[in-house]
């Protein structure tokens, strides 16, 4: 899966966690967090999609790799790779 591809899903998943937020203009490398003002809870909430969505579990101490789009491309690629290819 390509890296485009998984920033899509991000921003698929951050419109319906956080359906205020401006996805359309969001840069690859800076922080979702600052660029979307999400929240803590909103963060849990993209983690929890991720969980459901594609069976991705993501352990507390690697969320800070999910920091930007970029970020997420990079750690979520080979974790959907493994996923798809199953």
């Amino acid at each position: 899966m390509g890296d485009q591809r998984i920033k899509d899903i991000i921003l698929d998943i951050i419109a319906v966690v956080a359906p205020d937020a401006e996805v359309s203009n969001v840069k690859s490398d800076v922080r979702l967090r600052d660029q979307l003002d999400l929240d803590s809870m909103d963060f849990l909430d993209i983690v929890m999609e991720l969980r459901k969505r594609y069976k991705i579990e993501i352990p507390k101490e690697e969320y800070p790799e999910l920091a930007t789009l970029d970020s997420c491309a990079a750690y979520l690629g080979p974790k959907l790779a493994a996923v798809t290819a199953a």
